[in-house]
């Protein structure tokens, strides 16, 4: 069965791309048809891509793209990181974690690093040379983050950081990660939270085995563990006590992020559905053909075409440093959701056939459901949103 399917184009036509554009994301596209799906198989077998395809990533520019071209990057606007993510998806790929380590912790150097910081690290990372990782989540904490537990404590001049973080993307194999951490008085929650730079041959510091997830089996994710883990105070991003309010400045966009994977996501998921019930026949007619068919592909096909009207006009806002806590968090939360439905109702319209890996449905099945989840679970996200009532 064909993985790499393009989309059904939306009714209302989009309007964000011109040719520089479109001729980077061919260039995706062929990186996802020629590097990442033949491999997919191996990727799910090892839970982790290889080391190498970070490589030829970084040679052909896919990697830190936004990135000012003096540390490594391109230097283009964030047009180009929604390509990227959308090609993933259109090809199925639930395995690379390029976009964390580009969009993700390069921001965070970027927008909060000092020179050295910045010289030190994105270069390596646009090349694909280092592996980065951003390590929130705790075992007991969730989408809480004025509940981390994990500490740095001052000694002389070096922090001491002992805890763990669970779920990390790219934590297997990360060869920096930014962790956040509670440094200074306990008592004063979410004041208290910084980010420190660990790089992963530091002493004391341990992952575990990629955790066994029941989708999304080729992605990196892991446990890390710190023990009287020692690193430099100069490894101290931004100030002490910055930590909280730099994440929920970088956390609006990375909840864009899961909103675009979900709306790819979820064309690719239709187009697939819409190529089966037009190819596979019960009582001598095509699926496709009996009304019931065509009334939920009209519905379905709505739904997305309106969220994607509302997810473009949120990286129109994005890209003027516009867009809003709530109108990011609306996106991810009604787009993750919305995922979800096509899905389903795709391996409904599949019937039988869509409980087979072999066919892309019943992957995205099993990949998609996390996106509800990650990055602020739903629940949060309308929690935001009502704060603004």
């Amino acid at each position: 069965m064909q993985t790499n399917i393009r989309p059904i184009p939306p009714m209302l036509p989009r309007k964000l791309f011109n040719s520089d554009h479109e001729a980077f994301r061919e260039t995706v596209k062929k990186f996802y048809e020629k590097e990442v799906l033949p491999n997919t198989a191996k990727y799910e077998a090892q839970q982790h891509v290889d080391r190498e395809l970070w490589k030829k990533a970084g040679e052909l520019g896919l990697l830190c793209t936004t990135m000012p071209e003096a540390y490594g990057g391109s230097g283009v606007d964030r047009l180009y990181s929604m390509i990227l993510i959308e090609e993933q998806a259109y090809a199925g790929d639930s395995a690379t974690g390029f976009s964390l380590h580009s969009d993700i912790v390069a921001n965070y150097l970027n927008n909060f690093g000092n020179e050295e910081q910045k010289q030190t690290w994105l270069p390596k990372m646009a090349s694909g040379e280092v592996i980065t990782a951003i390590a929130m989540t705790e075992p007991g904490t969730g989408s809480d983050l004025q509940s981390v537990r994990t500490t740095a404590v001052l000694e002389g001049n070096e922090y001491v950081i002992n805890g763990s973080k669970i779920f990390i993307t790219n934590g297997y194999l990360s060869d920096m990660v930014l962790v956040v951490c509670k440094t200074g008085d306990g008592e004063k929650g979410s004041a208290n939270l910084s980010l420190l730079i660990v790089e992963a041959d530091r002493a004391g510091f341990s992952k575990g085995k990629p955790l066994n997830k029941i989708g999304m089996k080729g992605q990196d994710t892991c446990e890390l563990f710190f023990d009287d883990v020692r690193v430099p105070k100069e490894n101290l991003l931004g100030m002490e006590g910055m930590g909280f309010m730099m994440l929920m400045k970088e956390l609006a966009w990375e909840r864009m992020l899961v909103a675009i994977i979900c709306q790819a996501g979820a064309e690719a998921a239709y187009a697939h559905t819409v190529a089966y019930t037009k190819e596979r026949k019960a009582f001598g007619k095509t699926i496709s053909s009996f009304q019931n068919t065509r009334f939920k592909l009209a519905e379905l096909r709505t739904e997305i075409d309106f969220c994607r009207t509302y997810l473009d006009r949120c990286m129109e806002l994005q890209l003027n440093n516009e867009l809003g806590i709530d109108a990011a968090a609306a996106a991810k939360y009604k787009i993750s959701d919305m995922y979800s439905k096509v899905v389903d109702e795709g391996v409904q319209l599949h019937g039988g056939y869509g409980y087979m890996l072999e066919y892309p449905i019943a992957r995205a099945y099993i990949d998609h459901r996390a996106n509800r989840i990650y990055a602020g679970t739903n629940e949060i996200m309308k929690e935001l949103i009502s704060r603004t009532i």
